[in-house]
């Protein structure tokens, strides 16, 4: 019997044939090579008209999400990254209104590059904009800059209100400008992430009027252990509790949350203080009073291929998020989402390893070597979701997607129980080579997992036991097989159902 290598994946052991791949015991006898009549073409992670979404920064007004983004418009221009806007009811479905604030007219101009703001509605009704201006020629680089309007989609910019770093602040590190009104405070309160000699800090500044502001001092100190910039803060009040966020510009590249029950108190770091992995990023919160949201971006890859490293922008992505009675958040499916796609696909195995037991949905891995169940190609949005259990504490496996001839996955989301991590590996080297993502999961302390996946537009968005989300870029989770997969571990996968 013919014996196939499986160096990519278990480096030099060899494997029988019939236990993977080659030696299924079932074969794709459908004339159809997708599954489904039909495509279900909607859309859950847009990119924008403009190109790609880059920061976002959401304001909810009047029924709506106005999500505000810096419009990733990678033309070669000497301006880039005008702000954009996309407004939404529910995350899954989005009315894109292109560029409504452009960046400066001139190399000279301040603006230049727009950066990462804020948007808020004054006692009048009038639209503030406070955005950072970029323009690496000056020094400093980077100012507070202000827009008004009345629309949210036609600005006015007012150049006079226009200020830069003081004191003992860095003067080209200055950005992201987060303002809310504070009741307690009585007056409006912006947050600007920058840095001091100790490393990267957020500051905090008070105004009555919006158009001139008084330095408060730092607000909050970088925590982590290193001294990265803490970028695009959001600071929220959501039912009892008061919320900051960041992303750390290095070197996780995560999104990271504190908790306070004031806003002048003191914001604790909480045991899990991330929400997905490095395939989300700069991701600010937003409220409509009853929901909380966070939304960020998972970028494109260089040159769009899979196998390279992550780029800058690429399509927004929304978690909602559920708060514990501890006050701690956990991401999940957006509801609109899931109840969009109800229409359960017939899902059989094409591919299946001799050693996998099958049996309405659910598939029992022996722990033999490689083994696999594959399932015909995908091609646009669907939600997949299955219960995980019955695995060791060693154990390894996941989905994959994109499978070539000896069904293993080219791209592979796995749980390693061995590590207490889940992990993305962008080629089928997952022996040898280090995880593009990875996010700590305490296995042992989960009996089961219940995974809900979006497959949509490229991107691939996990949600495990309702704790975690888990983002990843996929291009070729569009169009290929994919399927569940074990390394030399026992595991069952049940409930196996495929939607769109």
């Amino acid at each position: 019997m013919k014996k196939v290598v499986l160096m990519l994946l278990l480096a030099a052991m060899c494997l029988n044939a019939v236990g993977c791949g080659a030696g299924s015991s079932v074969e794709d006898t459908d004339e159809e090579k997708y599954i489904g009549e039909e495509w279900s073409n909607y859309v859950f992670y847009p990119a924008s008209i403009e190109g790609f979404i880059g920061d976002t920064m959401p304001f909810y007004d009047d029924g709506k999400f106005n999500v505000f983004y810096l419009a990733d418009q990678r033309n070669g221009k000497q301006g880039y990254h005008p702000w954009g806007l996309i407004k939404t009811e529910n995350f899954a479905s989005f009315d894109d209104k292109g560029v409504v604030i452009n960046y400066g007219d001139t190399v000279e101009s301040q603006d230049i590059a727009l950066g990462t703001g804020s948007v808020i509605k004054d006692k009048d009704g009038m639209y503030h904009a406070f955005y950072t201006g970029h323009n690496d020629t000056y020094s400093p680089k980077e100012a507070v800059m202000h827009a008004i309007s009345s629309d949210m989609e036609n600005w006015e910019k007012v150049p006079e209100d226009t200020f830069t770093s003081a004191g003992n602040y860095s003067q080209d590190d200055f950005r992201d400008p987060y303002v809310m009104y504070s009741e307690e405070d009585k007056c409006y309160l912006m947050f600007v992430t920058t840095r001091t000699d100790k490393g990267g800090v957020i500051v905090k500044y008070s105004s009555n009027d919006l158009k001139t502001w008084k330095d408060e001092g730092v607000f909050f100190e970088n925590d982590m252990g290193n001294d990265s910039n803490m970028e695009c803060p959001t600071v929220l009040k959501y039912k009892d509790k008061w919320y900051l966020t960041f992303s750390d510009q290095w070197p996780n590249r995560q999104v990271h949350y504190r908790i306070s029950d004031s806003l002048n108190g003191t914001f604790e770091k909480p045991a899990n203080d991330v929400f997905d992995c490095n395939g989300f990023y700069a991701g600010r919160l937003e409220t409509d009073g009853e929901n909380l949201y966070v939304v960020g971006w998972c970028g494109t890859k260089k040159n769009h291929q899979d196998g390279d490293e992550y780029d800058w922008g690429g399509n927004m992505v929304t978690h909602l998020l559920k708060q514990n009675a501890d006050g701690t958040l956990n991401p999940v499916i957006p509801t609109a989402i899931e109840s969009t796609m109800k229409n359960e696909c017939t899902l059989s195995p094409v591919k299946m390893t001799d050693t996998v037991k099958e049996k309405k949905g659910s598939y029992t891995f022996s722990g033999n070597d490689y083994e696999t169940v594959g399932f015909k190609n995908i091609m646009g949005s669907y939600l997949f979701e299955t219960t995980v259990s019955d695995y060791d504490e060693n154990g390894m496996f996941g989905i994959c997607f994109n499978t070539n001839d000896e069904s293993v996955g080219n791209l592979n989301i796995m749980f390693n129980a061995a590590t207490n991590r889940i992990e993305f590996y962008n080629n089928s080297d997952i022996i040898q080579t280090t995880a593009q993502s990875s996010l700590d999961y305490d296995l042992s302390k989960a009996d089961k997992l219940h995974i809900k996946a979006v497959i949509s537009d490229g991107v691939v968005v996990m949600y495990v036991n309702d704790q975690v989300a888990f983002t990843t870029r996929m291009y070729l989770s569009q169009g290929s097989q994919w399927g569940l997969f074990s390394i030399k571990s026992p595991v069952t996968f049940t409930d196996t159902k495929l939607y769109k």
